[in-house]
């Protein structure tokens, strides 16, 4: 008999995360409940619908524990992505992206049929007249209209613009108009409101409905109940947290859920280290950081250097111990979205037991 040595290195419920191989992404399961409750709270008090995006964790199982919280159906960002929720038994989608190409409109159009709540949206008449021209023989197709009323990536730059699209979708054949959805920059809730509120006036005029308003992100996701125009919000990192959420002030390091396990694998001279977690670990984003990462045991080190499979780590700045070869630390990343898409499997843990371990089912789906 063949021996099986990935069965035997696997993580296990009761194994203690120490002993794991590293790198690997563990996932604190009371933070990881604490993050859910408290933005559903929060959302419930407002009397907003919430929609998690799932692009953040890929894993069905806490998008069921986001919906068993109150959540309204989830946000996927790709088809491939959508699809392996549909698998899991999830019916209301939105897909926030412009779909275009026949290559995704089959794909788009065998998801329709098998789903009822999905949704999409589109910027353009272009996006618009692909659309339509797939789904006019076929199951009708709910499209929103996306505004950008800030973030200055994709979406309409005026409310008339808004509106006029929004005539135009409910004008086409297979198409259903749905609404409006914009993902704001930060602390631009007054320009949002005003942006998205007077598309809502201008459709009314035409006597158009907008049975939905989307706003989303979690950088903006404290200030949604001034966005009185939306009828519900999206939002993806508060789930696990990450760096770059410490610093805006949205949570604390303690409600950070993912943590990297990493191990110190050489300390070439006294002030450097050098671990197991590279950019196929911790990733290269910075989002404004000079360096990649937080050592939660060490928070004056410096994770100042990412090669594929090491990271380099300066420790100058430390005035007490310093990590030693074999030791393990834990990293808060900048970005765990990211992360998420970088392995096959999420280790959780309570204490520092291994309560489970979930597939990552919508991994490398990004298309």
């Amino acid at each position: 008999m063949a021996h099986d040595i990935a069965s035997e290195i696997s993580p296990k419920p009761g194994d203690r995360i120490e002993g794991l191989s590293t790198p690997r992404p563990i996932i604190d399961e009371d933070r990881l409940a604490g993050n859910i409750a408290h933005v559903q709270s929060y959302m419930d008090a407002h009397g907003l619908n919430f929609r998690p995006h799932i692009k953040t964790h890929k894993i069905p199982a806490l998008a069921r524990a986001q919906v068993a919280a109150g959540a309204k159906g989830i946000n996927c960002q790709k088809i491939t992505e959508a699809e392996a929720f549909a698998d899991a038994g999830f019916e209301d989608i939105l897909i926030t992206f412009n779909i275009l190409g026949a290559e995704k409109l089959v794909r788009l159009s065998a998801l329709n049929d098998r789903i009822s709540g999905l949704k999409v949206v589109a910027d353009s008449t272009v996006t618009v007249d692909g659309l339509s021209g797939w789904f006019a023989e076929r199951k009708p197709l709910t499209v929103l209209v996306e505004c950008d009323t800030g973030g200055a990536r994709c979406g309409v730059q005026t409310p008339e613009q808004a509106a006029t699209l929004g005539e135009n979708i409910a004008g086409k054949p297979g198409l259903v108009f749905g609404g409006l959805m914009s993902y704001p920059k930060p602390n631009n809730a007054a320009a949002t409101q005003a942006f998205l509120a007077e598309s809502v006036a201008l459709l009314k005029n035409q006597g158009i409905e907008c049975p939905v308003v989307s706003n989303g992100g979690t950088p903006s996701l404290f200030e949604a109940h001034l966005v009185t125009a939306a009828t519900e919000h999206r939002a993806g990192t508060y789930i696990y947290n990450d760096r770059s959420m410490v610093r805006a002030g949205h949570c604390r390091e303690e409600d950070c859920a993912m943590h990297i396990l990493a191990t110190v694998v050489s300390r070439p001279t006294e002030d450097r280290a050098v671990i197991d977690a590279g950019s196929k670990a911790l990733t290269s984003d910075l989002l404004g950081f000079t360096d990649f990462g937080q050592v939660v045991e060490y928070p004056e080190a410096i994770i100042k250097g990412l090669s594929e499979e090491h990271g380099v780590i300066d420790l100058s700045n430390c005035t007490g111990a310093r990590p030693q070869i074999g030791d393990k630390i834990r990293i808060i990343p900048n970005h765990t979205c990211v992360v998420s898409n970088l392995f096959d499997q999420m280790v959780f843990h309570r204490g520092g037991v291994v309560t489970r371990v979930e597939d990552v089912a919508a991994r490398g789906l990004v298309w």
